[in-house]
């Protein structure tokens, strides 16, 4: 069993929860996740499976788009609302739409973000949120991001009863990127406490919101025996790279992953045989027209 499960992840339930799941439903082993989803947050988990876990690297790198919502008014311990209120200042009124889009725009290009306590980075061999429940504070690595769009994508509404603001997003990032750090941020602009209030992925490594399918579709297709209609080939997912239809000379020469000279100028392709993605090959910085193994997929049938 080898390919792509475009996934749904409800709330409620964390990354590795689907991928027990999954194990169960398949009675497979090898599957992998493409990028923890906080359990609050929903939305497109790409799950790789079989030969498909060589993949996860590659697939990791695609940028995500999200859709959420910011409350003004008050900060968390996790910057999100699971975690326990630190700061709350209750609002008169609610700022202007134009202060906020100006303070997304900040928030956009290539900028540098601290990890949240609350995450699964590691510093000096343990998960910083490991040191956040231990309630300590250790100084955690900057990192470069890009967001090439955060906006505001409705009115901004302000309850007067709590004191608190609320507008809805959007935002396309890079890998690594905390959206509720950057909802924070956003409120350290305004000189408002935030917190992400809701998020939904709505796209990563390509796989978009509406073409994924749920735990209970997995299970019903797997009962079927009908599991085509819920796990896509390799082949679809890496439909980006030039193809290269192997002779049976240049297969056995792939089998032992050796290098091949190919007439193509291409950075990297795929080697198929018999209709099936075989490696992924990379080209020689030093020999123009010779390509190395980069991934091997051979047992992708």
């Amino acid at each position: 069993m080898n390919g792509i499960m475009p996934l749904y992840k409800p709330r409620g339930m964390t990354s590795g929860d689907c991928v027990y799941k999954l194990r169960k439903i398949l009675h497979e082993r090898r599957i992998g996740h493409t990028g923890t989803l906080d359990p609050d947050v929903d939305g497109v988990l790409p799950i790789c499976i079989g030969q498909g876990t060589k993949l996860v690297n590659r697939l990791l790198a695609g940028g995500k788009v999200y859709q959420g919502e910011i409350t003004l008014g008050f900060a968390t311990t996790t910057e999100d609302l699971s975690g326990d209120v630190i700061k709350r200042v209750e609002l008169t009124q609610a700022p202007t739409d134009e202060q906020i889009d100006q303070a997304l725009l900040q928030l956009t290009g290539k900028i540098k973000q601290i990890p949240p306590m609350y995450s699964a980075v590691k510093v000096a061999g343990r998960r910083l949120y490991d040191y956040a429940r231990a309630g300590e504070t250790v100084e955690r690595p900057v990192r470069q991001i890009e967001v090439s769009q955060f906006t505001r994508t409705s009115a901004v509404t302000f309850d007067e009863t709590s004191g608190v603001a609320r507008f809805n997003f959007e935002v396309h990032c890079s890998k690594g990127t905390y959206v509720r750090t950057l909802a924070t941020d956003c409120g350290v602009i305004l000189g408002i406490p935030s917190v992400m209030s809701s998020l939904t992925r709505l796209e990563s490594a390509g796989i978009t919101l509406a073409e994924t399918v749920t735990l209970a579709q997995v299970a019903d297709a797997a009962a079927a025996q009908q599991l085509a209609p819920v796990l896509w080939p390799l082949e679809r997912v890496l439909a980006n790279l030039p193809q290269v239809d192997l002779t049976s000379e240049q297969w056995e020469k792939v089998k032992n992953g050796n290098s091949l000279a190919l007439n193509s100028d291409a950075p990297e392709v795929t080697l198929v045989y018999q209709q099936k993605i075989k490696a992924i090959y990379q080209a020689s910085a030093e020999q123009p027209g010779l390509y190395r193994a980069q991934t091997m997929l051979l047992q992708n049938d």
